[in-house]
């Protein structure tokens, strides 16, 4: 390629990404590179005993729609495997076999998923994704509504298989 085209195609990849940023975005990043508070950590994370879970509830119901709007595609039917593998099932890392920690469940989803759209769910929303993932995996009650207070109630197949220096009250 040419230099005068590689320049001009550099400069016109340049213009395309400024254009397609966020309105009021103006390439910085307020915080960038100072700490984080014990008070904000607090505000963006669930932790394993469930502290920082937003108010909130979701059924299996409502789940199950939303979980094939959203989370099929990439995970199957029912979660049993996908493009990005099964979330139900034994003898693989699923939610029911591996994760020590339900609250936590509901911090991932809230964060990475949907994968092509990440963070566009309510809270209510993951609630109910998170219910229909648990009562996929035998762990929560088809008729059960799933909020943040029993969704802190829920104790895992396989938290006795991890240690940690996180101390749960």
């Amino acid at each position: 390629m040419a230099e005068g085209t590689r320049a001009f195609s550099g400069l016109w990849l340049g213009l395309v990404m400024a254009l397609s940023m966020p309105e009021g975005f103006a390439g910085e990043r307020p915080n960038l590179g100072q700490s984080i508070t014990p008070d904000e950590i607090d505000t963006i994370t669930v932790f394993p005993d469930g502290r920082g879970l937003p108010p909130g509830s979701g059924t299996v119901a409502q789940g199950a729609r939303i979980y094939q709007d959203q989370c099929m595609a990439c995970h199957g039917e029912h979660g049993r495997g996908g493009l990005n593998g099964a979330l139900t099932g034994g003898g693989q890392r699923t939610i029911g076999s591996y994760w020590p920690y339900a609250p936590t469940l509901f911090d991932y989803v809230r964060r990475a998923m949907p994968y092509q759209n990440a963070g566009s769910l309510s809270a209510d929303e993951i609630y109910a994704v998170v219910a229909y993932l648990l009562f996929l995996n035998g762990l929560w009650g088809e008729q059960d509504r799933l909020d943040e207070v029993n969704l802190r109630d829920i104790v895992m197949p396989n938290r006795k298989n991890f240690t940690s220096t996180y101390e749960l009250p």
